[in-house]
C-alpha cells in the first residue's frame, strides 16, 4: 500500500562505503525529525530503483538525498528537478533522480508538482564507516537544508487543498 505524503524524502547510499553513507544518515535523522508528522515519509535504500515509482508518483512533493563524487568534498547543493527519460542500455535496477521521476509518470501517469535533488560532494567511498572529515564538518549545514527545504515544501499550499478550495 502507498501512503501519500506532502514531502517524499528518498535517500540513497551506503553507510558501509564511508561519505556514502550521508543518505542513510539524513534519512535516519529525517525519521527522527519529523516522526510524529504524518505530512512527512521517508525512504531510504542503497539505490533508487523503479520500484520506488510508486511512491514518487503518490508524493506532492519529493526530495532525492545522495553523496556525489562531481563536487567538493562537503559541498551541499541543492537544485530543482525534472523528469527524464531512460536511455536506451540504461540498467534499469538502479536509477537516477530525474531517471525516477520519469518511470512514475510513464507508470502512473503522474509524477511530484516538486522535486528537487540534495547532493552531499563525498571525501571518500572507500570501505568502512564513518565519514571524512569534509562531511563531518558539512553535517550540520547538510540537516539544516534539509529541514529548510521540508519546510518550505510543507508551507506551500497543498495540491490536495488547492482542488478543494477551488471545487468549493
Amino acid at each position: 500500500m502507498t501512503f501519500t505524503a506532502r514531502c517524499l524524502i528518498l535517500a540513497c547510499g551506503n553507510s558501509l562505503r564511508e561519505d556514502d553513507g550521508i543518505g542513510p544518515f539524513l534519512a535516519l535523522w529525517a525519521e527522527e525529525q519529523w516522526r510524529d508528522d504524518p505530512r512527512v515519509r521517508v525512504i531510504c535504500d542503497h539505490q533508487w530503483t523503479p520500484e520506488m515509482a510508486q511512491e514518487v508518483a503518490a508524493a506532492e512533493t519529493v526530495i532525492f538525498v545522495d553523496a556525489s563524487l562531481d563536487q567538493a568534498p562537503g559541498q551541499i547543493l541543492l537544485r530543482e528537478l525534472t523528469a527524464a527519460s531512460l536511455k536506451p542500455g540504461l540498467v534499469t535496477h538502479h536509477l537516477g533522480a530525474a531517471e525516477l521521476l520519469g518511470v512514475a509518470q510513464d507508470l502512473y501517469g503522474r509524477q511530484p508538482r516538486s522535486a528537487c535533488l540534495m547532493t552531499i560532494g563525498a571525501g571518500s567511498l572507500e570501505l568502512g564507516e564513518g565519514f571524512s572529515a569534509a562531511i563531518e564538518k558539512a553535517l550540520p549545514d547538510a540537516q539544516r537544508a534539509l529541514e529548510d527545504s521540508v519546510q518550505r515544501l510543507l508551507d506551500r499550499p497543498s495540491d490536495l487543498t488547492r482542488v478543494s478550495s477551488e471545487s468549493e
